[in-house]
C-alpha cells in the first residue's frame, strides 16, 4: 500500500512539474512590453513566480512526500493562474485602437 501511495505522489508531482515548466517557458519567451500592455504585473514578477513554482515542482518530483503537499499546491496554483489568466491576456494584447480580432483583422 505504501508503494502505491509513493507512485501516486510521484505521478502527481510529475504532472504538476510539467504544468509549472510550461508556465515558466511560456513566460520566458514573452516580451516584457506585452505584460504592461495587458495591464498585468511585470515579466520579472511572473518569471520569479513561475520559476519558484518550477523549483518546488522539481523538489517535489525528486522527493515525493506528503510534507511538501502545501508547497506543491501553491506552486501548481501559481502556474495555473499564469496559464489561465495572464497567458491569454498577453497573447491577445495588440495595443489600443487596433482593429485586430482573435483570428485576424475585422
Amino acid at each position: 500500500m505504501i508503494m502505491i501511495q509513493y507512485y501516486l505522489y510521484l505521478a502527481l508531482g510529475l504532472v504538476a512539474l510539467g504544468i509549472e515548466l510550461w508556465a515558466l517557458f511560456d513566460c520566458a519567451r514573452r516580451k516584457p512590453a506585452v505584460f504592461e500592455r495587458a495591464s498585468k504585473r511585470t515579466k520579472g514578477f511572473w518569471l520569479g513566480l513561475t520559476g519558484g513554482a518550477a523549483a518546488v515542482g522539481v523538489l517535489s518530483a525528486v522527493v515525493p512526500s506528503l510534507s511538501l503537499i502545501l508547497f506543491q499546491l501553491a506552486a501548481v496554483i501559481a502556474a495555473c493562474v499564469y496559464l489561465a489568466d495572464v497567458k491569454p491576456a498577453i497573447g491577445t494584447s495588440r495595443g489600443r485602437g487596433s482593429n485586430q480580432g482573435p483570428y485576424g483583422p475585422w
